[in-house]
């Protein structure tokens, strides 16, 4: 492959991530499968970056105008949520209302496939927005704000790759069934991207703080689909990309 189709398949994957993570107004040539979406994974930590930025550049607006860290840590959120479409965030309340309120494997995935919320998600939905609110609010000022949401949002997407490698499908359809096992070398590329989103969003000891705790979410994460419903869907990888984006706000509240 010569250097120019190399550099044309990086923009390639770098288009699909975004396409795929955000709704932004992007639209390719071309119909984006699910290898294609496994294939481009490494760059998912790309564009959580760019939805870090969107995030920080609401926070800085919010300040610029006066608003209290408060008032501009909710519509940071506000305006991550409405970049990314609420994509993880009902991926979380599907997986906590399947595994909540389910009885049996194949009555949690009936559930998970349910548009409908239940109060499992609901719960679930409020404790991430008041997590990540709160922690958003204890730092101090618009460049750690900054440094936070990037690290957060670039980590936080590329724990979705290795978990998609590690845990078979859960169905035999579905976006995570149609995607398939992500490259080896898709995953390390996330994982390496993700470091470096925290090592230069948090400081040192707050960033290998927060690679421990990801690694934890990913591992407890495997454990938990597996045993609740065999595997991993599209859901669970969206209930794990906000517990990484939790985990990571909190340390930097805590650490930087």
């Amino acid at each position: 492959m010569t250097f120019d189709a190399v550099l044309r398949r990086l923009a390639s994957d770098l288009e699909i991530s975004v396409v795929f993570c955000t709704r932004l107004p992007l639209a390719p040539s071309w119909a984006i499968t699910g290898p294609d979406v496994a294939r481009a994974s490494w760059a998912l930590p790309l564009a959580g970056a760019l939805i870090g930025l969107l995030g920080a550049a609401a926070y800085w607006l919010a300040h610029f105008l006066g608003l209290p860290p408060l008032s501009a840590a909710a519509l940071t959120l506000a305006a991550t949520l409405v970049a990314t479409g609420c994509l993880h965030e009902d991926g979380l309340a599907d997986t906590a209302d399947g595994f909540g309120g389910g009885a049996t494997r194949e009555h949690r995935l009936e559930i998970m496939r349910d548009s409908r919320i239940g109060s499992y998600g609901a719960c679930a939905l409020i404790m991430s927005l008041l997590l990540r609110w709160s922690a958003l609010a204890s730092l101090a000022g618009p460049a750690a704000v900054a440094g936070a949401l990037v690290a957060a949002h670039a980590s936080a997407r590329a724990t979705m790759p290795l978990l998609m490698r590690l845990v078979p499908h859960a169905r035999a359809d579905g976006l995570a069934a149609d995607a398939g096992a992500p490259p080896r070398a898709s995953v390390a590329a996330a994982g390496a991207l993700a470091i470096i989103a925290l090592g230069l969003g948090l400081d040192h000891g707050a960033a290998v703080v927060a690679v421990l705790l990801l690694a934890s979410a990913v591992a407890f994460m495997a454990w938990l689909c597996r045993k609740q419903i065999g595997g991993q869907t599209g859901d669970v990888l969206g209930a794990l990309e906000q517990v990484g984006e939790i985990v990571v706000l909190l340390t930097a509240a805590a650490l930087v």
